[in-house]
């Protein structure tokens, strides 16, 4: 191949009596051309389909499967990207994909986060230290109830107060009534104490309501929003990114639906590498010893590295493990995962009763007091 090419890596379960050879080939074949190779001009198959560089058999019976795709056949376009490693074999079983090697040109054209990792410090006025976060929840609640808690998180501290991924504009806290409410309540809440709490209302939504809760959010004042880009489509954030001066948090929901043990995308490409490349400057993940058992102390180390590694000119986004992480544990996950990293805390905060006092609590720890 004369095109620079994309290293691709995929781990392949076999079925009894399945080639792991023939699920190579026709992996190959499915995300390119999608013919029969015999049908594919010889010109035609040189330029776009895959060279299968590696297939290796591994100890758990499963087979290492890379694949050289060349870079044109992107049109460096970011769905098509996603189309062409994990398209039609999305239908197929057993293969996960695990891994990938950039080229120059692919990186670029999804430009990671706006902001990243020092960008959303600056906005806080945040030192080298690990960041809080909580949510307003439950689902229900009135729009004054949930104010009301914003402000309280806000009086003690924390850095991030963002809207549960399940509020959106429902009749008991319309959006817009929302928005304006938590934003003034943090507003008043920093006059009052110096500090620089943000609020990060839920802007997913489809498409047409999405573009109007981004306009809304920034026309109200705030530099952060919560969106699920697995519901909307992970290009919204490029879309989101270049349209407006909002740092970027990424909530995971149904993301599973594309990370299985043996088929799909590795959870930590998935969450720690895509979404970043895509434009997340804040990553939601289930963290280990929360509710999630599936995602294990590995799992979450791989995407914090994911996250936090060079990756050419793309800035580092903030790992934000949540989903469980108990506020007595807070010490323990602030010494573990380092300076880097957003400790995502809700029940064990409105378990204690006083919002506040919790809340006080939570920042000492993050800063270290």
């Amino acid at each position: 191949m004369s095109t620079p090419v994309m290293r691709v890596t995929y781990h392949l379960t076999c079925r009894p009596g399945e080639d792991p050879d023939d699920k190579a080939r026709g992996i190959a074949l499915e995300q390119s051309a999608e013919l029969p190779s015999r049908c594919i001009p010889e010109h035609v198959y040189d330029d776009v389909v895959p060279h299968i560089d590696e297939l290796t058999a591994l100890d758990d019976g499963r087979h290492r499967l890379v694949l050289a795709f060349p870079e044109a056949i992107t049109g460096l376009e970011p769905t098509q990207l996603i189309n062409n490693l994990f398209g039609n074999i999305s239908l197929k079983s057993g293969i996960r994909l695990s891994d990938i090697e950039w080229t120059p040109a692919l990186l670029e054209a999804l430009g990671g986060p706006r902001y990243g990792t020092a960008g959303i410090r600056e906005m806080l006025g945040a030192g080298e230290r690990p960041l809080s976060s909580t949510a307003l929840k439950p689902l229900g609640l009135d729009t004054s109830t949930l104010a009301g808690y914003c402000e309280d998180f806000a009086r003690g501290g924390i850095d991030l107060i963002k809207d549960d991924h399940g509020l959106c504009n429902q009749a008991t806290s319309p959006y817009l009534e929302r928005l304006h409410a938590c934003q003034e309540a943090v507003q008043r809440a920093n006059a009052e104490t110096g500090g620089n709490s943000l609020y990060l209302p839920n802007v997913t939504g489809p498409r047409w309501e999405l573009e109007r809760r981004l306009d809304a959010a920034q026309e109200a004042g705030c530099k952060a929003v919560l969106i699920c880009p697995f519901l909307t489509g992970i290009d919204a954030l490029i879309w989101a990114r270049e349209r407006y001066d909002l740092a970027l948090m990424a909530h995971p929901a149904f993301a599973g639906a594309v990370s299985g043990a043996e088929h799909g995308i590795d959870p930590a490409l998935l969450l720690g590498e895509l979404t970043r490349l895509f434009g997340a400057d804040m990553v939601v993940y289930t963290n280990a010893e929360g509710r999630f058992p599936t995602y294990d102390q590995s799992l979450c180390d791989r995407i914090n590295d994911r996250l936090r590694r060079p990756l050419g000119s793309i800035r580092p986004a903030l790992p934000t493990p949540g989903g469980g992480v108990d506020a007595d544990r807070a010490p323990y996950w602030a010494e573990r995962y380092g300076p880097d990293v957003i400790l995502l805390i809700g029940g064990s905060l409105y378990a204690q009763g006083d919002r506040v006092a919790a809340a006080r609590r939570l920042q000492d720890v993050v800063e270290g007091r």
